[in-house]
């Protein structure tokens, strides 16, 4: 019979790099650059509410790893360290060995290894909770308060893929196998763009991630910096797998403006900053759209051409509506 001991050094207990104290004490030790904040994040996710009970559990422990790891790409910070709890109804080996696998995998990748946690039993489904720990110059963190009127908006990646494989899973869309295999790799391996925000230091103004659909998330940004927006729905970047599905224009553009699980980045940056967003994005194989721009009056607006679009009823997710 495994112990929780057992559990934690056979799968999470991994070498620590040089200055890190790590799995074995009662708190882990990170060094920190001289001149750099902390900044830290932590997430919850809790079986049936934020994955399916069948999912990939490789899938599974990449993705509670990169959630938070969105939230770092957000402030445009380098991660350091992670720390994860873990509790489960029953030791599953098999289930334990594909989770840490797949969280492991993306964590030295992402240069951000795990140097701590728990482990329990639970008395129902999984919970996972994960926290992050990175690395920023003070000057140089993307707070959301920080847009300005006539930034431009940018967004990385494409939006709306998540959404609809989310629906399918649910059966809130007709059986679509094709579809299903266009799109749930967004839902169940988001990759969000790490470096490439990083690297958005001094360059970009305000930033986020879109976790919860991106006319809410948006306005979250909108609420901090006191100021409006205008966004162009031509040139919102709709996945490709929705484009060549033939699927009705109002799901588009609903999974497009307020689906959630997307983990890329919004963010604000002056124009005069065009050339070089695209020389790195260019560099970086990062792709990126401009979408509209910051206003100094309140609200959100969006258009297509020269008609205004309805935003959508619901803007986003929310764990209690």
């Amino acid at each position: 019979m495994s112990t929780e001991f057992d559990l934690i050094a056979r799968y999470f207990d991994r070498p620590a790099p040089p200055g890190y104290l790590g799995v074995g004490d009662d708190c882990a030790l990170i060094p920190l650059t001289p001149g750099h904040r902390l900044a830290t994040s932590t997430d919850l996710l809790i079986q049936g509410r934020h994955f399916f009970p069948d999912m990939d559990p490789r899938a599974l422990g990449h993705k509670a790893l990169a959630v938070n790891l969105s939230d770092l790409a957000a402030m445009g910070a380098r991660p350091l360290a992670c720390l994860l709890g873990l509790s489960v109804p029953s030791v599953d080996h098999a289930w334990l060995e594909a989770f840490a696998g797949g969280f492991h995998a993306l964590a030295q990748r992402a240069g951000c290894p795990l140097v701590g946690g728990d482990t329990t039993r639970s008395e129902g489904g999984i919970a996972i909770s994960v926290t992050v720990m990175g690395e920023v110059p003070p000057g140089d963190a993307l707070r959301r308060s920080a847009a300005r009127a006539g930034d431009d908006i940018w967004l990385t990646g494409t939006l709306g893929a998540p959404d609809v494989a989310l629906r399918l899973l649910q059966g809130r869309l007709p059986p679509d196998e094709r579809l299903l295999a266009g799109t749930r790799r967004r839902l169940e391996w988001p990759e969000p763009p790490l470096a490439f925000a990083a690297a958005l230091a001094g360059i970009a103004h305000a930033a986020l991630d879109i976790s919860d659909g991106l006319v809410q998330d948006l306005g979250h940004i909108l609420k901090a910096s006191a100021c409006g927006a205008e966004l162009d729905y031509a040139e919102l970047p709709v996945d490709e797998a929705l484009a060549e599905a033939g699927l009705a224009d109002e799901l588009i553009r609903d999974a497009v403006l307020a689906g959630g699980d997307v983990y890329q980045l919004c963010f604000t940056a002056a124009p005069a900053e065009r050339a070089r967003i695209l020389d790195l994005a260019g560099h970086m194989a990062q792709r990126v759209s401009r979408v509209g721009r910051i206003l100094a009056a309140p609200g959100l607006r969006l258009r297509h051409g020269d008609r205004a679009v309805a935003l959508p009823a619901q803007g986003g997710f929310d764990h209690f509506s």
